[in-house]
């Protein structure tokens, strides 16, 4: 198992968790509206936090390159267009042409 698979087993395991908490604790009644939202929020939170850490970490340094760029590109497609597969064959050929340079 790589690192970045043990991260995103890791991250949805955390996420479950978290999600889950509320309404064990609370017994079946439903969440505070303060609650709720925080935890809306928080796999999009550990999903930026993942991509952005493999996107501009280079062992321990920040590094800004190939891949850096293919994020972005492919980001600006998936917000622009609402495409994921636009958005990976993009960042992929953005990623794949910088490399290549």
């Amino acid at each position: 198992m790589t690192a970045s698979a043990a991260l995103i087993g890791g991250c949805a395991i955390v996420t479950f968790v978290i999600k889950a908490a509320g309404p064990v604790a609370l017994g079946g009644r439903e969440l505070p509206g303060w609650f709720t939202g925080v935890v809306v929020l928080l796999a999009p939170a550990l999903l930026t936090a993942l991509v952005v850490t493999q996107a501009l970490a280079h062992g321990h340094h920040v590094h800004i390159g190939s891949q850096t760029a293919g994020v972005v590109a492919g980001g600006l497609v998936a917000w622009r267009f609402g495409s994921i597969i636009a958005c990976v064959f993009v960042a992929v050929a953005v990623t794949a042409g910088l490399r290549a340079l």
